[in-house]
């Protein structure tokens, strides 16, 4: 909550000029995009930023305002020097015992850290490195338990929604399988903040409501893809509820879009089609037409999936149409991952329960060439979706390649989703040991296992 001392920034607000929040917020999105940053940036954090709640940005903002604006210096922008935020925030302060606590990192802190983890080379000290291994040290905030008389406030929901992005970061890095259980006990934290009471301010009750089910989401997509289908269901299913309670028709579209893919990844392709149609029903309000082509292309991957190709001709049809629309400022942050690649990645995964493999392999090699190397989990993700179809095509030798390729990322992405997937691999090319290429990959492929 900003301090009755902030002071607002004026400079900051006359670079914005004629635009809203909301134009301002796009442009430093893009700005991000061109360095290979990424920023969470909103028309709140833009407002944050004017009244002065926020003294100086993390390392990961300031790259990208400098970049912005070439020959500028964080204090020709209107921000204090960092020092000098930092030796504010390093005194933390009284409160209950650690037990008591969950523990967040300031801005530059967590930006220091995020980047000390992209080369750490484990999601476990990763996970750690966030908080979300009980960590402590220097330049922590903490963040009171819930109890008798009191309830949450800003500071309790910034926290909620710092947990769900360092998540979604660590898992874009290196997949679910290291981080479900540490993401478990921030989600339990929130629940019982967000039943702690209602704070004074009905626009910080929904933020913690939209906040503690995008946390719901993220932590059932660590279960899904680390292969614990009941938890994730029973994570999609809180979130949808929260979402209804709320009447929050952004989380409520978010949680049928998991849904409808876990039910698929079930067998249960009906129920998928049925999620999927949901989900855009409770997104065709919200003003983002790339919500409704990733909604679109669930209910087509559902439709491949009962081996219906017509109907599933049909909605990849409308997920281009949808697509081509472009991003807006209406799109959910969640949706940071779904760009090109993911299109051609699902369209990929229709071709395949479709068995047209020759499409399968075509829009799982442009997912591929298409996918951003910073992603290592999706690129992964695709390469193993394009050495299965690969292998299915009969193209034996390029299939063992880019198993090999997803074999190289494997000490990095932990992901069951992903090994899975090679196992599939690894059995169809099994009888074709005699071709060379692909008995050095399930050498090398076995040769892990016994690691």
């Amino acid at each position: 909550m900003a301090s009755s001392r902030a002071v607002p920034n004026l400079a900051f607000r006359r670079l914005r000029g004629r635009r809203s929040p909301a134009e301002f917020a796009a442009a430093v999105r893009r700005s991000a995009r061109e360095i290979g940053e990424q920023v969470a940036c909103d028309a709140r954090y833009i407002g944050r930023v004017e009244s002065g709640e926020i003294r100086c940005p993390n390392y990961a903002y300031e790259r990208v305002f400098l970049h912005m604006f070439p020959g500028l210096t964080l204090a020709d922008l209107g921000f204090a020097a960092r020092e000098q935020v930092r030796g504010r925030a390093a005194r933390a302060p009284a409160g209950p015992p650690p037990a008591a606590q969950i523990t967040i990192r300031n801005d530059e802190e967590s930006d220091v850290l995020r980047r000390a983890f992209m080369t750490s080379g484990t999601a476990t000290v990763a996970a750690a490195s966030l908080g979300l291994g009980g960590l402590a040290g220097a330049g922590l905030g903490t963040i009171p338990a819930p109890r008798a008389g009191r309830t949450f406030g800003e500071t309790e929901v910034e926290a909620v929604e710092e947990a769900v992005r360092r998540i979604r970061l660590l898992d874009d890095r290196y997949g679910a399988d290291g981080l479900y259980r540490r993401a478990a006990e921030p989600l339990r934290m929130a629940y019982a903040l967000l039943d702690s009471g209602t704070p004074a301010r009905q626009s910080t009750a929904d933020r913690m409501q939209a906040g503690t089910g995008e946390l719901a989401l993220s932590v059932g997509w660590l279960a899904h893809d680390s292969g614990r289908l009941e938890d994730a269901r029973s994570h999609y299913a809180e979130a949808l509820a929260t979402a209804r309670v709320a009447g929050d028709q952004a989380l409520e579209a978010h949680a049928f879009s998991n849904t409808s893919f876990l039910a698929r990844d079930e067998g249960r392709f009906r129920e998928a089609v049925r999620a999927a149609q949901a989900g855009q029903h409770a997104a065709r309000q919200l003003s983002s037409a790339r919500l409704l082509a990733l909604l679109t292309l669930r209910e087509a991957c559902a439709w491949a999936g009962l081996g219906d190709r017509a109907a599933c001709e049909q909605a990849l049809g409308r997920a281009h149409a949808l697509f081509g629309r472009g991003p807006c400022d209406a799109d959910p942050e969640w949706m940071s991952f779904f760009g090109e690649p993911e299109l051609e990645a699902l369209e990929a995964q229709c071709w395949s329960a479709l068995g047209d493999w020759p499409r399968a392999v075509r829009h799982a090699r442009r997912a591929t060439a298409l996918q951003n190397p910073h992603f290592t989990r999706n690129l992964a993700l695709y390469r193993a979706q394009l050495a299965t179809d690969l292998a299915r095509s009969g193209a034996l030798e390029e299939s063992a390649a880019a198993g090999e390729r997803v074999l190289d990322l494997l000490g990095e992405v932990q992901s069951s989703r992903i090994r899975a997937m090679l196992v599939d691999t690894v059995r169809i090319l099994s009888p074709q040991r005699s071709t060379p290429a692909v008995a050095a990959f399930l050498d090398r492929r076995a040769a892990l296992d016994r690691v």
